[in-house]
């Protein structure tokens, strides 16, 4: 999708107003004014990108000169070569060419970071250092920036320099052990969630560093590691190890001594999933199914009782779902107030009227697609709320309004780096 349209950047550091922007329009969201110099590339640092620019972050892209983020030729494509995951992760972006293994590159990304308030950045650790980028040095040139660092083992430790990917990390922060069926070798997730999570807790480590310069005025590294992003996530996998000796295994669609909640078969081949392990919800449940006897059976009365029953209690539930269509099901269900649902795909979100009542799937214009739609911005602020404003952009699409509007390069010099190969 491309946009010609240009303002008036004026290059100063620490916060921006709205009429600062590169594109020329007010920004919308609690972080608008905020400039985000990205340099991330795949999934963990563009995440962490996307999700500062959907509230309202100027986000400039950095990208290589030659083939730009992998991200635009990585995950499903069109057959005409168009990417379909490239318009979400890169949205609400700019995009510039620069070349950070050539000094002039390097010189380029320095002045940027002068009038920048964060850098995102998910090379291996070092990188940026042999560079004479390191957040040392970015502290002399600007004490207020904040360095945003995504990798898959932390910046220091025994294994901060080995290359790491999501499934890595996932498989190090204990989630692949646990995700699967219990006869079977570990699984995964169908969508990257380490490189995901590591991009979450970065953006809300940076926004937390933001917070802490408005009280100290100084800047500070964010160190985001994927393992560490899946082992937050773990619960209490460790102290039931350390205490007890007891090690969490898979259990395919239920979690360990969680009864009922499982997804259960009804009359039309649906899959239903229930979720009635609270006592005050299962007492619903069993006087739903006509057996309110079972809220003080010593099987099932309480949390611990169910969890010892789970396989017995399953096959009651089920017993009882088979017997009924999905749709009644899921309305007796809710009237009853206990908490169930389909397992959704794609058509089914697109179908479904809760998503459209709160817009929960946005759509935009691709100047080759068309209407494109994507999950909207989560969460949801009432006073500021976040936005999607543009989907990704074109290689190098911004060079000249950003390297000629606010670094102040004109055509010549432009034309200069570019010969270099630097943008």
């Amino acid at each position: 999708m491309t946009d010609d349209t240009h303002g008036t950047i004026h290059e100063h550091a620490g916060g921006r107003t709205d009429d600062d922007r590169t594109d020329g329009r007010s920004a919308r969201g609690p972080l608008a004014g905020l400039r985000v110099i990205e340099t991330g590339s795949l999934i963990a640092g563009p995440f962490c990108g996307q999700l500062l620019g959907d509230f309202g972050a100027e986000v400039i892209k950095v990208e290589d000169p030659g083939s730009g983020d992998p991200m635009r030729q990585w995950g499903s494509h069109l057959p005409q070569g168009l990417s379909l995951s490239w318009p979400i992760i890169a949205r609400n972006k700019r995009s510039i060419t620069c070349n950070l293994r050539r000094p002039e590159g390097q010189e380029l990304l320095r002045r940027l970071l002068a009038s920048a308030d964060v850098l995102v950045e998910n090379f291996r650790p070092g990188t940026l250092e042999r560079w004479g980028l390191g957040p040392a040095e970015l502290a002399e040139l600007n004490p207020r920036l904040v360095v945003t660092r995504i990798t898959g083992y932390g910046q220091d430790g025994p294994y901060a320099k080995r290359a790491g990917f999501g499934s890595v990390g996932e498989a190090m922060g204990g989630l692949r052990y646990l995700t699967g069926e219990p006869d079977r070798a570990p699984s995964r997730t169908g969508i990257s969630l380490g490189d995901s999570l590591a991009g979450t807790f970065a953006a809300l480590g940076t926004v937390m560093a933001l917070f802490a310069r408005e009280h100290t005025g100084r800047g500070q590294v964010v160190d985001s590691a994927i393992y560490e992003a899946v082992l937050a996530l773990m619960e209490s996998v460790l102290p039931e190890w350390e205490l007890t000796k007891s090690r969490r295994e898979r259990t395919g669609s239920t979690l360990p001594g969680v009864a009922p909640s499982n997804v259960y078969p009804t009359l039309d081949g649906s899959a239903v999933l229930i979720a009635a392990n609270r006592d005050t919800v299962f007492n619903r449940l069993a006087e739903l199914m006509g057996h309110p006897e079972w809220q003080t059976d010593e099987r099932y009365g309480t949390h611990a009782a169910r969890g010892r029953n789970m396989a017995e209690l399953d096959e009651l539930v089920a017993a009882w779902t088979r017997e009924q269509d999905a749709e009644a099901l899921l309305d007796r269900l809710h009237e009853g107030g206990v908490p169930a649902g389909l397992i959704y795909t794609a058509e089914d979100m697109f179908t479904d009227p809760h998503f459209e009542a709160r817009e929960a799937i946005v759509r935009l214009m691709h100047d080759k697609l068309g209407s494109f739609p994507m999950q909207n911005v989560a969460p949801r602020l009432s006073r500021t709320p976040g936005a999607v404003r543009e989907l990704g952009p074109e290689l190098g699409q911004h060079n000249d309004v950003v390297y000629g509007e606010l670094l102040g390069l004109d055509a010549r010099e432009r034309a200069r780096l570019a010969a270099l190969g630097a943008i």
